[in-house]
């Protein structure tokens, strides 16, 4: 079979200024000018009869048809340089990319990654963080750690261990509350989800917030417990990713009360072709995890 004209310098330019969403980064990555940049992506636009990026007042953006190929040239360009470093290193070495939600990797994962090196010494793992918000195809992962409730379209998942939420806060509003109403006292810090601190007043037996009670929202745990060290509120999070700081009193956790409104999950997309490190890794984790929850 004779294969079609790959125009491989140009889908190299768009790949990086896709990366980057910048003609001006993509070339300082590949060592080339800013125009020559320009002038790939303008062949490859013109080799493929669409347009791929759309010049918008903040800079660039992806078209529909960039974002279809923006994927595509990660999984690909990432399998050829795996290739090429195992021949450079005259060994079968596999490379590993995982997102993590930021809360899960600061309260377990990061603690027990020497357990994993030594455990897989020939698997690179490549890490990235994130907020519960992840892109797996168009950041090119093999797996993606996430919270909820284990559904998300077109993914497989694998149940890692529950996450249940309870208010957490420093020493000296700890000593200020005497019933699980107290919290209303001050300002309630919360994630995205709107309804946390409702489910734990309600379980609590006490009342809901009023709308128009202060509130500040986070976008990672680890954030929202820096600002509850600061005494700037009481935080509602998962005890059990912070057990260093509990430890420490550096946080308190003033009420037993706990209710859960998901779990963690180790997730992959459906697409995404299961690899000897893939499956390395998930025997790992759920070891991992089961263990913990048994400790």
């Amino acid at each position: 079979m004779t294969r079609s004209y790959i125009p491989l310098n140009a889908l190299r330019a768009f790949e990086a200024a896709a990366r980057h969403l910048s003609f001006t980064h993509a070339a300082i990555e590949l060592n080339v000018t800013h125009s020559a940049i320009s002038q790939q992506v303008k062949a490859l636009e013109a080799h493929l009869n669409c347009q791929l990026f759309a010049r918008v007042s903040r800079g660039l953006m992806l078209t529909t048809e960039g974002e279809n190929l923006l994927p595509v040239l990660n999984d690909s360009f990432d399998r050829i340089a795996d290739t090429l470093d195992r021949f450079a290193a005259s060994q079968q070495r596999e490379k590993l990319k995982v997102g993590v939600v930021g809360t899960f990797a600061t309260g377990f994962l990061l603690s027990r990654l020497e357990s994993f090196r030594r455990r897989f010494p020939h698997i690179d793992l490549h890490l990235s963080t994130h907020n519960n918000r992840v892109d797996p195809a168009a950041e090119g992962l093999d797996y993606a750690i996430r919270f909820g409730g284990g559904a998300w379209h077109g993914t497989e998942a694998v149940f890692l261990c529950d996450a249940p939420l309870s208010p957490l806060c420093s020493p000296a509003l700890a000593a200020e509350l005497r019933q699980p109403a107290d919290v209303l006292k001050f300002t309630l810090l919360r994630s995205y989800r709107r309804d946390e601190w409702s489910a734990w007043l309600q379980a609590a037996g006490e009342r809901a917030p009023s709308p128009t009670h202060p509130v500040m929202v986070f976008d990672s745990s680890v954030t929202m417990l820096e600002a509850a060290q600061a005494g700037a509120g009481i935080a509602i999070a998962p005890p059990g990713m912070f057990t260093s700081l509990l430890n420490t009193e550096r946080i308190i956790q003033p009420f037993s009360t706990q209710i859960s409104l998901g779990g963690y999950w180790l997730t992959r997309l459906q697409s995404r072709p299961e690899t000897a490190a893939m499956r390395d890794f998930v025997a790992w984790i759920t070891t991992q995890t089961r263990q913990s929850q048994g400790d």
